[in-house]
């Protein structure tokens, strides 16, 4: 399959074969970076021995000038603040090339999206990520935890982390649900309690304790009765 083909070159060319020497040469240089076309030069090559037949060589070619300007303009575009973002649009630019050579070539369809079941599993993804979120914000609004009174306790949190943290159990908690694992349910459930209420009940806050509590287990809950309505 060559979608299958061209992601092992992508991932090769990228990941393994690209040095951080490389990377920095590149951002500080841009175009002018001899690693930049030595990169390029890497990926097409890779292309042309993953497909492994003559008659595709302007596949290869194609993916390599297409990386070329791909990359050029995540060098130009990029700064301090968006290196992050540029990261995933650089990849997803990279991917939807190759996902466009393996549409040429009849490999997808589009049928899927047909499928009542698929539709119904991407709702359910969807709505236990934000929605889920600002429900359960909602409904924990008329408390308040108590404040900070431990000097000794490390309180400082990543922004907007409890918001990440709850999307993922929540998407995982589906995802056992939906492959027939519940035992990982509880996997969940056991390491969130080591990690996180052995961290309250050294605060000794019984508030704030109770408030993280309740938002763990609607959480949970919701995930848990979304995967059975989808089953």
């Amino acid at each position: 399959m060559i979608f299958i083909q061209l992601i092992l070159a992508h991932l090769l060319g990228d990941f393994i074969l690209q040095p951080n020497a490389w990377v920095s040469d590149k951002e500080n240089k841009k175009m002018k970076s001899k690693y930049l076309y030595l990169h390029v030069l890497i990926h097409t090559v890779l292309s042309f021995i993953s497909l492994w037949n003559l008659e595709l060589w302007w596949i290869a070619v194609l993916v390599g000038v297409s990386h070329l300007i791909i990359d050029a303009a995540k060098l130009y575009f990029q700064n301090i603040k968006t290196k992050k973002r540029w990261f995933f649009i650089d990849q997803f630019l990279h991917i939807a090339v190759i996902a466009g050579v393996s549409f040429y070539f009849d490999e997808f369809n589009f049928d899927f999206l047909k499928d009542h079941n698929f539709l119904k599993i991407i709702v359910a993804i969807v709505f236990l990520s934000s929605p889920s979120s600002i429900i359960i914000k909602t409904l924990l609004s008329s408390w308040t935890p108590a404040p900070e009174t431990q000097t000794n306790i490390q309180t400082e949190s990543l922004s907007s982390a409890g918001k990440y943290i709850g999307i993922l159990e929540r998407l995982m908690v589906f995802t056992f649900i939906m492959v027939n694992h519940w035992e990982g349910v509880g996997f969940m459930v056991a390491a969130k309690s080591v990690f996180r209420f052995s961290d309250l009940a050294q605060a000794k806050q019984r508030k704030l304790t109770e408030y993280v509590l309740i938002g763990t287990l609607l959480s949970f809950g919701i995930a848990v009765l979304t995967g059975i309505l989808i089953k």
